[in-house]
């Protein structure tokens, strides 16, 4: 690469797009990580997973792919739940990301933390007792879509019975 050459990085020099992953447990609990200091930002805040998409990739198989490297475990059933535009602020720069949110059941039993150094530990909560301080995403999509995420989630337990 010359010096006139740079590197363009998605979500701060264009779009990026990403898949958001709510894992939970067909009873109502999702599963969530606690954010490291090398994580991109919001450190030692309780998060879900997420990855990029890479190019070629389907959203499901990157769904799919992420939580085999986030949690080490397979997605026994995945659910589109949203998509949200993601405007903020990063080190004084604007970012943008276009999230694809989805409901993934996993055994957890089989769940890892298979990024110790992004992930400090893992953690299982229902929508009542959620652990804080949450990531600012995760509480805005349950601020403004709880409810839905709270239809969704009961009826995967639903459709366990």
């Amino acid at each position: 690469m010359n010096n006139t050459e740079k590197i363009l990085r998605p979500g701060l020099d264009f779009i990026g797009v990403n898949v958001v992953f709510y894992c939970h447990d067909g009873r109502g609990n999702l599963l969530f990580h606690l954010r490291s200091d090398k994580c991109w930002d919001e450190h030692n805040r309780w998060d879900v997973g997420g990855g990029r998409v890479n190019f070629g990739e389907e959203l499901e198989e990157a769904v799919c792919r992420e939580v085999m490297e986030e949690y080490g475990c397979e997605a026994l059933v995945i659910e589109h739940f949203l998509q949200i535009n993601v405007l903020r602020q990063h080190d004084g720069r604007q970012t943008h990301w276009l999230a694809n949110l989805y409901l993934v059941q996993v055994d957890p039993a089989a769940t890892l933390i298979m990024e110790p150094e992004r992930s400090l530990e893992l953690c299982w909560a229902d929508l009542d007792s959620l652990p804080q301080p949450l990531h600012s995403i995760f509480e805005k999509v349950a601020n403004e879509h709880g409810d839905l995420l709270r239809q969704k989630l009961n009826s995967s337990i639903r459709a366990k019975l």
